[in-house]
């Protein structure tokens, strides 16, 4: 222990003011940062799926989502999802099956979420500030399925993370053209139209509906270079 907390005990609830709670519970936070970055360490290359918790298995994005998965695992990505049910269910089956790690970010939710069997690395997260971070950190891309608050929760941090570079540029792509038409179209008649964003903007996300092609995609960003972050990307990695 650090000699800096060597003697102090944390403090019982009913004992302890709401501003020793607060501090205490940083320690908790710390605590899931830290597992998270050992149990992941060794995971990479990487891809973060995300989509709907509320579908079932005779869906057509879970068998969607299932096939990327596999094929995404056989071809040496690790997958990680959140480790729920629906879309996530069927990421973490896809890759279970495959050659490679299949690895569920799970949160604590007072409903619908519940961990699915298939995955072979299992967190457990409190907080989803930092569970966020995890996805992002150990992601050479995002497949993104549809979804609804907390998949475009997701979206949309990786999208402003990459814009304000504060984090690198990894492929986003979004399946299923139809489900994201609408959205796409009110960027661009919206948010570009109105100077909210550039134009170029629009760039950093690709729509691709065949899973092959997926993996094809992640493959061609990376192509000449490597999967592994460049040091000036490990910095911003590091600086998330």
């Amino acid at each position: 222990m650090n000699d800096k907390l060597r003697g102090f005990a944390k403090p019982h609830a009913e004992d302890a003011s709401p501003s020793a709670r607060e501090s205490w519970r940083m320690f908790g936070i710390m605590a899931e940062f830290v597992e998270a970055t050992e149990r992941l360490a060794t995971i990479r290359p990487a891809v973060s799926i995300f989509g709907s918790a509320r579908i079932g298995e005779d869906h057509p994005y879970y068998a969607q989502t299932e096939q990327v998965a596999r094929l995404l695992s056989d071809a040496g990505f690790s997958v990680i999802c959140g480790g729920g049910p629906g879309v996530m269910e069927a990421a973490s089956k896809g890759a279970f099956h495959g050659k490679s790690a299949s690895v569920g970010l799970n949160i604590q939710l007072p409903q619908e979420q519940r961990s699915n069997p298939y995955q072979d690395i299992s967190l457990s997260f409190r907080h989803f500030f930092a569970r966020k971070v995890m996805f992002v950190k150990f992601a050479a891309a995002y497949v993104v399925l549809p979804g609804g608050f907390g998949t475009l929760d997701e979206l949309m941090e990786a999208l402003t993370l990459i814009q304000t570079r504060k984090s690198r540029r990894i492929p986003l792509i979004l399946m299923h053209a139809p489900f994201w038409q609408g959205l796409l179209d009110w960027f661009r008649e919206r948010l570009v139209a109105e100077g909210m964003i550039a134009a170029g903007d629009l760039d950093l996300v690709q729509v691709i509906d065949s899973p092959e092609q997926v993996v094809d995609a992640i493959f061609k960003h990376y192509e000449g270079r490597g999967f592994e972050p460049l040091p000036q990307e490990h910095e911003l990695l590091l600086n998330l």
